[in-house]
């Protein structure tokens, strides 16, 4: 006997034991109900045998599939209580369900069976005691005919109803990964059409998919999978070569299979799963190649496209070789599967759990703060490294690569470039950078939607690029990494880029700008006008996309996650949309502030750096344009807003009622692209909250974003930054002329910028350092500073952390006073 792939008999056998282990259970039960049969279990026990012997016709496993095909034949006159349960149909049933055993165990040597007696046995109790005729190797049911020879079951199949059960749930589970793998298997093979790995790939998992539908019943999904297994099969021994019209009809049929999951796990979208019309395709496709002769058509389960071969036959060098080994440890044993499928209502219940545990621990350490019952220290100590590293393992648990989002990107491409007549290539990297589940789930549509748009309106189509002196091949790059304690994701194409002109008419023709706001808007702040919702330059709105048609929609999902998304774009070159989100939305670190006694949480993702003004600088410091604070920040204007009089705690405080004593602190943050300084009483410190949603009073109000419970037990707002600047009348619409100059310069000098922190030793010198090196600043006593191996140290978020001094570094006396604060 020829075997074709050993993988998959190796899976049928180990999917045939488990259905047969479950046959003699439910046949005990059938003879115990005797003419009062439950037809549910009849049934069940029928789509077992209807699943053995589809797959074994198909393997050319023959001698199991007659047995199966027996048995089968007897349990569908039993459903149709045309036959009755009796104690001697039973124990002749089972017996050769035991036969069947015994041929999976000794599988390659199955054919040369004798099993006569057990077909004779069951061919008894069928009506009349005719005899099936004992089907041939040309007969048995291959993938081209194996619809057609179950047809006449294939009506109560479909209209049985099946329960979804947790055997049903893992199916659908694994159908839906297996088709995310399908598709881009499928793509890659379009791009390396002599992978015999990808093929056999794809075979294996559509045989999967197939053999499950029809252990369940699912005669619709078992016979696309019998059609497009039968092209796979074909493209698999080299009878026909891939094509794009090929690679389309299987995309096809994967899409009809996902349908009909949906219809199995919603019965009321049935009517979406049409697999009748994709067969139908996937015959036609089959049909244009060259039919083989009948006495000479091979099996798909063969490896050439010749004459069977003689049982006697050796294995082909061409058959693959038997899969390798389950992995074992060092005393031979078979090691367990090392991972576990967890429900994810489960894994939220323990991120809450965490986030309660976090909250416990900040109290906890806030006791401790000025105790000296040592073993007390100690202890909350041990428990703050233990809550660390649980937090830290519970969000690893939740945490998903970027790529689970990718992987449907390319068959994205492949479509929308072939409707088009586009020829764009996509190239992704940095698929392994890993964001918490929720992030992942929520930037799924607009990532998607900015994709469509670079695919219809950025890459122009092939004659334009030759004419522009561009390749004929569009590009199409994803890029994500994390910086910053932030993920950062571009999306870039080397189309044509934003006409920015046209972007200022349209604005101006829509009565969103003025003249002359458009006159002086930088092209990097014209090109953010295609945000504003409901501006399009499209002259048409096509079904697959409009550039600016939705953008403002895209861009309220990413910063509903806490994100900022920019534009850049590059006349004739390219346009890059950078979007930044955070890893997560449970536990965030923040700044503490406090204003008028109550205290306000800042995330820090959208904390740029703190300023204290004192003595002079508080009173002079403070400039007035057009009746606006702003401070004079390294040269650039920055916008001010008083915490504490735009939340109305203070009542009519002036904001030049500071004495020379008195001290002004402003943190400055940054919403969108646009930076302003948030005047608070006291900066407290960072801490990792948890974040708490509000209630449904509180949801209207744009300046906060959630609340969180301190370490002393009281409630602290969440402050949105974002929501901040616009209430505070700091939009885009606002934006100070000196900034758009700015951008102006910078983009038309092609120079380089960057932001430090100045900082000093004490003495009169002065130093700076790049902020992409600073992580936070943080106020540390010199009574928490220790040594370790003549090094000095401090315990920092449950970790040691070594101290550089820099003016040890760069020579130069210490600053005075041991009590000081570093």
């Amino acid at each position: 006997m020829e075997i074709a792939d050993k993988e998959l008999i190796a899976e049928f056998v180990v999917e045939s034991q488990e259905g047969l282990a479950d046959v003699e259970r439910q046949m005990l039960a059938i003879e115990a109900a005797g003419a009062q049969v439950d037809l549910e279990q009849v049934n069940a026990v029928f789509r077992t045998m209807h699943s053995i012997k589809g797959a074994s016709g198909f393997l050319g496993l023959e001698q199991i599939g007659l047995i199966a095909h027996r048995l089968e034949e007897l349990l569908n006159h039993l459903r149709n209580r045309e036959v009755v349960a009796t104690s001697e149909l039973v124990t002749t049933m089972l017996s050769a369900a035991d036969c069947m055993k015994e041929l999976l165990d000794s599988v390659d040597s199955s054919n040369d069976a004798d099993i006569s007696a057990h077909l004779q046995r069951l061919g008894a109790f069928l009506p009349g005691s005719s005899e099936m005729p004992a089907l041939s190797s040309a007969d048995s049911p291959t993938v081209e005919d194996c619809g057609a020879l179950e047809s006449a079951h294939a009506a109560d199949a479909v209209a049985a109803e099946v329960p979804v059960t947790d055997a049903v749930r893992e199916f659908l589970i694994e159908c839906y990964e297996n088709l995310e793998q399908m598709d881009r298997d499928l793509l890659a093979l379009e791009q390396d059409p002599g992978s015999t790995q990808l093929l056999r790939g794809i075979f294996r998992t559509m045989h999967t998919i197939k053999g499950g539908a029809g252990f369940l019943g699912l005669s619709g999904l078992e016979q696309l999978g019998h059609a497009a297994e039968n092209l796979l099969g074909r493209l698999r021994d080299g009878s026909l070569k891939l094509e794009p019209v090929i690679t389309s009809a299987l995309l096809e049929a994967v899409d009809q299979c996902r349908e009909g999951l949906q219809a199995v796990e919603h019965p009321a979208k049935a009517g979406a799963f049409q697999p009748a019309q994709v067969i139908d395709r996937l015959n036609r496709v089959l049909a244009t190649e060259p039919a083989w002769e009948s006495s000479a058509r091979p099996s798909v389960a063969t490896i050439k496209p010749s004459a069977p071969v003689p049982k006697t036959a050796k294995p082909s060098a061409e058959a693959p070789s038997a899969p390798p080994p389950a992995p074992s440890d060092v005393n031979g044993d078979k090691l367990q599967d090392t991972t576990i499928r967890v429900d994810v209502a489960l894994l939220d219940k323990l991120m809450t759990c965490v986030g309660e545990l976090v909250l416990a621990r900040n109290q906890i350490l806030q006791r401790t703060s000025g105790l000296e019952d040592a073993e007390f220290v100690r202890t909350a100590q041990r428990l703050n490294l233990i809550t660390t590293e649980l937090q830290e393992g519970v969000m690893k648990t939740r945490m998903q690569p970027i790529g689970n989002v990718w992987a449907k990107f390319p068959r994205v491409v492949r479509d929308l470039s072939s409707q088009l007549g586009k020829q764009i290539r996509i190239e992704m990297d940095g698929k392994e950078t890993e964001l918490d589940k929720t992030i992942v789930e929520a930037i799924k549509d607009p990532l998607t939607h900015l994709v469509r748009n670079s695919i219809d309106h950025g890459i122009e189509p092939p004659a334009a690029r030759r004419t522009a002196g561009k390749p004929e091949e569009g590009c199409l790059t994803l890029r994500a990494y994390h910086e910053g304690g932030q993920v950062n994701i571009e999306i870039i194409d080397d189309g044509a880029g934003l006409n920015i002109d046209r972007i200022r008419k349209k604005a101006l023709e829509k009565g969103l700008i003025t003249a002359d706001q458009a006159s002086r808007l930088s092209d990097r702040e014209a090109a953010q006008l295609i945000l504003l919702p409901g501006f399009s330059t499209a002259e048409q709105v096509t079904s697959v996309s409009g550039r600016g048609v939705g953008m403002d929609v895209v861009k309220t999902n990413i910063e509903r996650i806490g994100g900022t998304l920019d534009l850049q774009t590059r006349p004739g070159q390219g346009t890059t949309i950078k979007i930044k989100i955070p890893l997560t939305l449970a536990i965030i670190p923040a700044l503490i502030v406090t204003c008028e006694g109550d205290r306000y949480a800042i995330p820090q993702v959208s904390l740029l750096e703190l300023v204290r003004l004192e003595g002079e600088q508080a009173t002079l410091g403070i400039e007035f344009v057009h009746g606006s604070p702003v401070y004079r920040l390294r040269g650039k204007l920055l916008p001010l807003v008083y915490l504490s009089e735009h939340l109305r705690v203070r009542g009519d405080a002036t904001q030049t009622g500071f004495s020379e004593n008195s001290a002004i602190n402003i943190v400055v943050l940054r919403a969108d692209d646009r930076q302003f300084g948030l005047v608070v009483d006291k900066v407290n410190d960072t801490e990792e909250i948890v974040v708490k949603p509000l209630g449904k009073q509180m949801k209207s109000i744009a300046e906060y974003a959630g609340a969180t419970i301190m370490g002393d037990g009281d409630v602290a707002l969440i402050l949105d930054v974002k929501g901040l600047a616009i209430a505070s009348g700091l939009g885009h619409e606002m934006r100070d002329r000196s900034v758009a100059i700015e951008n102006r310069t910078t983009d038309e000098g092609g120079g380089r910028r960057a932001t430090l922190l100045i900082v000093d030793v004490g003495d009169a010198r002065g130093f700076a350092l790049p902020t992409s090196m600073v992580a936070r600043l943080e106020k540390i006593s010199r009574t928490a500073v220790e040594h370790a191996n003549g090094r000095e140290v401090i315990q920092y978020r449950g970790a040691i952390l070594p101290l550089v001094r820099l003016a040890d570094v760069v020579g130069g006396g210490r600053p005075a006073g041991d009590d000081a604060d570093m």
